[in-house]
Parts: structure tokens; C-alpha cells; sequence
């Protein structure tokens, strides 16, 4: 993509943005999006509804006979690929702690990080658009119908038939252990291209699995490219396009339903006077824009959608505050995306989510790669929870968005100043599980 950001147009942006120059500055910001609409005076997307979430979760209840023999650590659920919702009080006094104000309302914890299968919120959009794809193939060639016992996918005919495709993806690591750990159980050739941020225990796991790791000295943007190349050039090759793919996009969103069910088991209104608040770490933006769309979708103006990224990615902060989405990456700017959050290690962010979601998202904010291993440490001594430093992104929403002055504005002029004390504050943690242990020992230690 052609840069036509020049240094003259940064200049006028630190004025015409006044955020913008702490941005540059890699400090931390907390940014209110103003463009926010009220859903019931709208529709969210002219191309997407409530429709396709409920097909996308069908499908996934199609293939649960099929997860539950290939991954046996699924059985307990049936198969399903689904988190727990906990509530972490102690770390929530914690929080209020550092903060040096309360936190009103109760703050719960999306643990995603304990995903089956591969340990991260991609396991939702991931390993969703896996299945498409297989179910797609199996019934173009007659061997498979919606009717039949999807368990049967496990057998060799079917192994011996996904073999003659591939998979190709560009990840900076979680969405390519989904890709990979699906597409090699299933039976597809899986090539997963990794830009240079991406861990080393991620990528020996993916070659343990049978997948192929092309490993990138550059950043995500290039190991994307990479892939996307890749994949044009190879007959019966399908490319997980995490910037674009409406079948990512879906397998996240489907998560807004299995959510409401949980709020609804633990007797959590969420309506006009009881807010939700929702923070959600971001790196292109497929998985939080997912969930935000199907949030949106089901509770509408009662959920309040905030993205974490971190100083040194501000991706879909740049591309949402100046409306240019995928037209400006942080290096525009001088920012080195540079950061210890693999999984947010992206400098441009995606076309698809920004202009979708441009009403929807009602902010962004940053956070430093010290900041995350402290969290993830405190995280560990108060609940006993141990997460990947990217996955702590979203804690420091809940204090952020009653200290800063733009987060007190925010409640103010959608009169929800005096509804604080019945909210309820979701931080999605978004990955960890399978981090190896003497690897999350080394985390736990840069957080003293």
C-alpha cells in the first residue's frame, strides 16, 4: 500500500487530534470514540445480522460429535468450544488498589485463555473457519450432509480427502496454533507464516502437530503478505485472511450468544440500568471486533465495547481516531510495533472491523509491556490464574475508564455516571493455558 502519510500531515494530526502526540510518544491514552451511535436507531451491518451468528453457531453444534472424538479434552462439553465467566473480586480489590479510586460494579473474567483445543480466543474464529471450509469440501464431493453424525470426519476417507488441500495463514502466533492444530487433526497440508515478534514454544508446538512454520524476520503485515502469496499460487488452497474474513468474523461473534446464556445462569441483568462494560485486547481486530458485533448485536446501547492495545501497536486506535482504518499503519507515525503482546503485535489494522464496527467500538486504550507482567503477576497471586502477557491487556480498562477524564466524560453523557454501581465489567482474557510452564515462570518473574 502506497504511504501517502507525510511528516508535514503527522504534524497537523498533533494538533487536530490532542491525543496524538502521547500516541507518537508511546505513553498510555485512553481514547473515547465520538462517533458511537445508538443501535436502535440503526442496523449494525446491512450485510451481517443476528442470522448469520445463529448459522455460524449451528454449524459449530454440527461439528461437536467430530471435536469431541478428535479432542478428547473437549468431552466434558459435549464438544462445544466454549470459556468459563468468573468472577474475580480479589483481583478486583487489587486493581482498585493501584488505581487509588473503587471500581464500581463487579468485575468478571472471559477466560478464553482455557479455550480447548488451542488455548486462546482464536480457537472461536480460527478453527470456526477450519470447519467451514471442511464441511464445504466433504459435501461438494457427496460425502457429507448437515443430517449425518459429523463424528464421522475422523475416519481416514476423510483424512485422505482434506489431504489434497492446504491452509495457509499469517499469524503472530495464537491464530496460527487454531489454524494449524485444526487444519493438521483434520487432515489438510497446514503452512502457518510467523512474523519475527512470534514466541519460539508456539512455533516448535505447530511443527509438533505436523504443520509447516515459515518464520519471518519482519512484522505481521509482512508474514500476512507472505501467506496470502502463497496461497494464490497453489491449486486447492484456502488463505485465513485475519484482516478480512467474514468467517473469522462470525466464529467470534457467535461467542455474544454463548455469553448471554452464562449472564443469564448467573442471574446478570444487563439493561438500561445495568450496564456492561466489555475490554477486549486487540490486535488486528477480528477477534474483539467479532465479539463486539455480536454484543452489539444481542444487548445493543447496554454494552459499552473498549479495545486494549498496546504503546508500542496502537493499530486500531490510529486507524479508528483519524478514520483512515487500514490506510495508516503505526510505523506511519514512528512508532517502532514493537512489544512483548505477541498476539497485538500488528501495525495496521483491519479495513474490515474499523468501517463495521465504526460506530459500535466505544474506545481504545493503551497500555505499557511493564504494566502487563505486572498484572499478570497479580493476577496469579490473587486468583491463582496465569494468563500470556498480551491476554492482561484489557485490565486496566475498568480504573482507566473512571480515572481518565474522557472515560468520566463517556459515562456522563450516556447518563451512566450513576448507574456504575449495577454494572458489570468483562475482561476478556485471551490467552495463557498452553503456555509452557518454565516459560510463564520467566512472565511471572518480569512482573516482580
Amino acid at each position: 500500500m502506497e504511504n501517502k502519510i507525510t511528516p508535514e500531515i503527522v504534524a497537523e494530526w498533533t494538533t487536530r487530534y490532542p491525543l496524538m502526540e502521547q500516541i507518537i510518544r508511546m505513553q498510555e491514552v485512553f481514547w473515547v470514540n465520538t462517533e458511537v451511535c445508538n443501535c436502535s436507531n440503526r442496523t449494525i451491518s446491512d450485510q451481517l445480522g443476528i442470522a448469520d451468528i445463529e448459522t455460524a453457531e449451528a454449524r459449530l453444534t454440527r461439528f461437536a460429535p467430530y471435536i469431541m472424538q478428535a479432542f478428547p479434552e473437549t468431552r466434558q462439553n459435549h464438544g462445544i468450544i466454549e470459556s468459563s465467566l468468573l468472577r474475580i473480586d480479589k483481583m478486583q480489590a487489587k486493581l482498585e488498589k493501584i488505581a487509588g479510586h473503587s471500581i464500581p460494579g463487579k468485575i468478571y473474567m472471559k477466560c478464553d485463555n482455557h479455550l480447548p483445543i488451542s488455548g486462546s480466543i482464536k480457537a472461536r474464529g480460527g478453527i470456526y473457519e477450519v470447519l467451514k471450509l471442511a464441511e464445504s469440501i466433504a459435501m461438494k464431493n457427496g460425502m457429507l450432509s448437515e443430517r449425518d453424525n459429523y463424528a464421522i470426519l475422523a475416519s481416514e476417507r476423510f483424512k485422505e480427502l482434506f489431504s489434497q488441500y492446504s491452509i495457509v495463514v499469517g499469524s503472530t502466533g495464537n491464530l496460527g496454533l487454531s489454524i494449524g492444530i485444526m487444519s493438521a487433526a483434520l487432515g489438510f497440508k497446514a503452512t502457518v507464516h510467523m512474523s519475527a515478534d512470534a514466541k519460539q514454544w508456539k512455533k516448535d508446538l505447530l511443527r509438533a502437530k505436523g504443520v509447516i512454520v515459515v518464520e519471518h524476520t519482519s512484522d505481521y503485515g509482512e508474514a500476512v503478505k507472505a501467506g496470502r502469496r502463497e496461497a494464490q499460487l497453489a491449486a486447492k488452497s484456502h488463505f485465513v485472511d485475519d484482516e478480512k474474513s467474514l468467517d473469522l468474523f462470525l466464529g467470534y461473534a457467535v461467542a455474544a450468544k454463548r455469553l448471554k446464556q452464562q449472564l443469564d445462569e448467573l442471574s446478570i441483568v444487563v439493561d438500561e440500568e445495568h450496564p456492561m462494560f466489555v475490554y477486549l485486547p486487540c490486535g488486528v481486530g477480528g477477534g474483539p471486533g467479532g465479539v463486539t458485533f455480536g454484543l452489539r448485536t444481542l444487548f445493543q446501547d447496554n454494552v459499552h465495547c473498549f479495545f486494549a492495545e498496546p504503546t508500542h501497536s496502537p493499530a486500531m486506535l490510529l486507524g479508528l481516531m483519524t478514520q483512515l482504518h487500514d490506510e495508516i499503519a503505526v510505523q506511519d507515525v514512528g512508532i517502532d510495533n514493537i512489544t512483548d503482546a505477541d498476539g497485538l503485535a500488528v501495525g495496521r489494522p483491519s479495513r474490515l472491523v474499523g468501517k463495521l464496527l465504526e460506530k459500535d467500538i466505544s474506545g481504545v486504550f493503551t497500555v505499557q509491556d511493564e504494566k502487563l507482567y505486572k498484572l499478570l503477576r497479580l493476577l496469579a497471586d490473587a486468583e491463582d490464574l496465569y494468563l500470556e502477557p498480551s491476554a492482561l491487556a484489557g485490565f486496566t480498562g475498568p480504573a482507566q475508564l473512571h480515572s481518565d477524564p474522557l472515560g468520566k466524560k463517556y459515562l456522563e453523557i450516556n447518563n451512566l455516571t450513576d448507574k456504575m454501581q449495577n454494572a458489570t465489567h468483562i475482561v476478556w482474557a485471551t490467552g495463557g493455558n498452553m503456555v509452557p510452564k518454565e516459560v510463564m515462570q520467566k512472565f511471572y518473574a518480569q512482573g516482580e
